[in-house]
């Protein structure tokens, strides 16, 4: 009983940071998913309402471990409702066991019978086969139950000089203050299209802090006889999340010298060396008037030339494996990362939200995980 659970506070900024930078991911590339200069700035994407807890070794103080649970509104059935996050689980090596674990998610528990969700959204790496067989293989029973509910499809598409834009019957132009309430409404008419897609509002594009830094000037929108019919933007998180290079597995060593000449020859960059941020911006609130490939096409050429402009080595895009827009996001060179998305809930499994969701394509915003 040497350790405490609580919400974390301003002061326990500088602890968290360090975890975090202290417990990278494995696989292979090793990365560190940093969150400087300010932990907290990084919360308010996953939702309006957060809470970050804290595994606290009481005797040393030292954070032992964190897990964050938010709250947001996402489209369910075509219907907003109000759907929960668990993520950000980190636990520090020397800390490491199922019974510290254990212990957080009973706190977490506590902190849900406040009645804001039922049911929570969980994603964890196909390489993350520790976490995979605690929390859902060999889960215990007072653990939440976790339903698989799709699978993530992650791109980091290699971007090089801009290309040609591609051939298109109607017209493409940026966002603007002017044409935000337009773009607000297309995303909360069409988001209903996917599962989990999330419900977004003028406001959180002018005041506050859900999509922090997103430039609405950086919406690429696509217009067909006047209406929009389609919408994507880039999304530059670096100034409060980077994804930092620890180490690369004995096979992407020897390949990287080769990969790195082949990069400048053909116009991309080189792979970032160790303790070296890999430079990325994010493609979101992807989101096409009946799904239409071409526009989606259309759209993707655009904001891969917005990010090669830009002089960003990645463009990160996320869709499930059955979404019909996958297979043309793949034509692009990229390096591909693979997760499971989960439902979890304490409630009685079979009375559950997995059991009652229809046969739309699940969405997942990678940028707010």
């Amino acid at each position: 009983m040497k350790f405490s659970f609580e919400l974390a506070q301003p002061s326990d900024d500088p602890a968290l940071r360090k975890l975090l930078a202290e417990s990278p991911m494995p696989g292979r590339i090793t990365v560190a998913f940093e969150r400087e200069p300010n932990y907290f700035m990084g919360c308010s994407t996953m939702g309006p309402f957060w809470q970050t807890i804290i595994f606290r070794h009481t005797p040393s103080q030292e954070i032992a471990g964190v897990l964050c649970r938010a709250v947001r509104s996402h489209f369910i059935n075509g219907k907003p409702q109000d759907l929960g996050y668990v993520g950000q689980i980190r636990i520090a090596e020397k800390y490491r066991s199922l019974w510290l674990l254990h212990r957080g998610l009973s706190f977490f528990r506590e902190l849900h019978a406040d009645g804001r969700t039922p049911t929570y959204l969980g994603v964890i790496s196909a390489e993350n086969r520790i976490s995979r067989g605690i929390l859902v293989e060999r889960r215990r029973r007072n653990f939440p139950s976790a339903q698989e509910i799709a699978r993530i499809y992650t791109l980091g598409i290699i971007l090089r000089n801009p290309m040609k834009a591609l051939p298109f019957d109607g017209k493409i132009e940026r966002g603007s203050s002017e044409t935000l309430p337009e773009i607000v409404i297309f995303l909360q008419e069409h988001g209903t299209q996917r599962q989990f897609f999330p419900v977004y509002s003028a406001a959180d594009f002018t005041e506050g802090e859900v999509v922090r830094d997103f430039d609405i000037r950086d919406f690429i929108v696509a217009r067909r006889d006047g209406q929009i019919i389609g919408v994507l933007g880039l999304w530059d998180q670096s100034g409060y999340k980077q994804s930092v290079v620890r180490e690369y597995d004995r096979s992407l060593r020897l390949v990287k010298p080769f990969y790195n000449l082949g990069a400048r020859l053909l116009g991309a960059q080189p792979l970032p060396n160790q303790r070296e941020h890999i430079h990325s911006a994010y493609a979101s609130f992807i989101c096409i008037a009946n799904d239409d490939a071409n526009v989606f096409a259309v759209l993707l050429r655009a904001v891969y030339n917005l990010a090669a402009e830009r002089r960003y080595a990645y463009l990160m895009l996320g869709l499930t494996t059955t979404d019909s827009l996958l297979p043309l996001a793949r034509k692009y060179p990229h390096i591909d990362y693979h997760s499971q998305l989960y439902l979890g809930s304490w409630e009685n499994e079979n009375d559950g939200l997995g059991q009652k969701l229809d046969n739309r394509i699940p969405y997942i915003e990678i940028a707010t995980l």
